[in-house]
């Protein structure tokens, strides 16, 4: 059985189902392909509220857990966003408790989002860290036996412009027998590869 989502969760997806499907004319396509287990789902990033629109078209059936930047877990935003499903992970380092929590989270039926880029591809002043493919997607994906399933946002960083917000999810991605054992050189090349097909099948 599907975890299901807290009551904030379920308040925040209430209030923004209108805001979404009415005033920003939200559609999704793809739910087909989508696993009715856990998985990992890897998208592109755009603005901060890409979670909103990768998640309200599977609700109420299922729900999405994902990491936020550490920084924004100060009280009481911390309480809020750890309720609405987000955990931490500190950027700009290999933070492994992080991937364990989002392994353990998948292991136990949840749907994980990851954005490989590690950032938004756009932001009003100069970036810390720069927006480019990380591997912790199919990492997480491979330690917890689960597909990685990638996922495109369009119209999140045209929010103030009521541009159209448009996801695509794509067919999963079997990743459980991909990197031979004892090859860690060869490993790591199929996971940036895995990246690199997520990355080309975002729409």
């Amino acid at each position: 059985m599907a975890p299901r989502p807290s009551p904030v969760y379920v308040l925040v997806a209430g209030l923004s189902w209108p805001l979404l499907y009415g005033l920003f004319r939200l559609r999704a396509r793809g739910r087909e392909h989508l696993p009715d287990g856990p998985y990992v789902l890897a998208a592109n990033h755009n603005s901060n509220f890409d979670p909103w629109p990768l998640g309200l078209p599977l609700f109420p059936e299922r729900y999405l857990r994902f990491m936020a930047k550490s920084e924004l877990f100060w009280t009481p935003f911390k309480q809020f966003a750890t309720a609405a499903g987000a955990f931490p992970v500190r950027r700009g380092e290999h933070d492994t408790a992080a991937l364990e929590t989002a392994a353990q989270l998948c292991r136990e039926g949840h749907i994980v989002v990851m954005f490989p880029e590690g950032t938004r591809r756009k932001k009003g002043m100069r970036k810390k860290y720069e927006a480019r493919a990380h591997t912790g997607a199919a990492r997480i994906a491979l330690e917890a036996g689960v597909p990685l399933v990638p996922a495109g946002i369009v119209g999140t960083d045209r929010l103030g412009r009521l541009a159209k917000l448009r996801v695509a999810y794509g067919p999963p991605i079997q990743l459980d027998d991909l990197i031979p054992k004892g090859n860690v050189s060869g490993g790591r090349q199929l996971l940036f590869g895995a990246t690199d097909i997520k990355r080309n099948r975002q729409t």
